[in-house]
């Protein structure tokens, strides 16, 4: 009963998170002055987050018995852009700055797991610096591997805590998690072939380092890209 319950709370909370977005920008259509364009993209928004929790229930139902894979070539870029654009009220709300370097790289994967994936970092970070911060998300090309990097200036962990990250149920946030985000990002990025390498300092911050394997790049950045300062959003 006990993992039953478990589970039960888990896919409350991995669904609440995007309709708790979902709804917030049905609500910014009451807005009068919206500009048709800005109403457009919230209406995008709110469905693709309507769309991701249908996902998410989805993939628990079949966690067991799990469907045949639906693998592309996928801009980490443009991925990473979608999903800073789902977080971003959330930021503003919690005073974090987000700073962005990213260039357009390819890795095979799924869409859908991609950004619930980089959704959950990226959402643990803000949540980790609850009177505000920066939050900075970089890409770029290591050899033959896409490096994504995500740090915050929030609470941090201890050595004990990364230890036990991914494991399932762990969770540094007490009754405000399950536990089971981080164990899915971990999923995820070991059936796309990655790696996850985590450093973290209490009261300083976090960083999260993805290594994903690179198909197909769009380019290859030159050495003045790699160095470009990071932008402020």
């Amino acid at each position: 009963m006990e993992v039953v319950s478990h589970l039960a709370a888990s896919i409350s909370h991995e669904v609440r998170n995007p309709l708790t977005t979902a709804r917030g920008f049905i609500q910014l259509l009451e807005q009068s002055h919206l500009s048709q364009e800005k109403r457009k993209q919230y209406i995008r928004i709110a469905i693709e987050e309507l769309d991701r929790a249908q996902a998410i229930i989805t993939d628990y139902l079949t966690f067991a018995k799990p469907a045949p894979e639906s693998v592309e070539n996928l801009n980490v870029k443009t991925e990473m852009e979608r999903v800073i654009d789902i977080v971003r009220p959330l930021a503003n709300m919690n005073s974090v700055e987000v700073q962005t370097s990213l260039i357009p790289c390819n890795v095979k994967g799924e869409r859908q797991k991609l950004q619930q994936c980089l959704l959950n970092i990226i959402k643990n970070a803000i949540e980790a610096m609850p009177n505000g911060g920066t939050l900075e998300v970089y890409i770029s090309i290591e050899k033959d591997q896409v490096l994504i990097r995500i740090s915050d200036t929030g609470v941090g962990m201890t050595k004990e805590q990364i230890e036990r990250l991914g494991e399932p149920y762990f969770t540094t946030k007490g009754r405000r998690g399950t536990g089971l985000g981080m164990m899915i990002v971990y999923r995820i990025i070991e059936s796309m072939g990655g790696t996850i390498q985590i450093a973290s300092e209490v009261n300083k911050g976090t960083q999260v380092s993805l290594y994903l394997p690179l198909t197909q790049s769009l380019h290859t950045p030159s050495v003045e890209q790699k160095r470009d300062a990071f932008v402020a959003l």
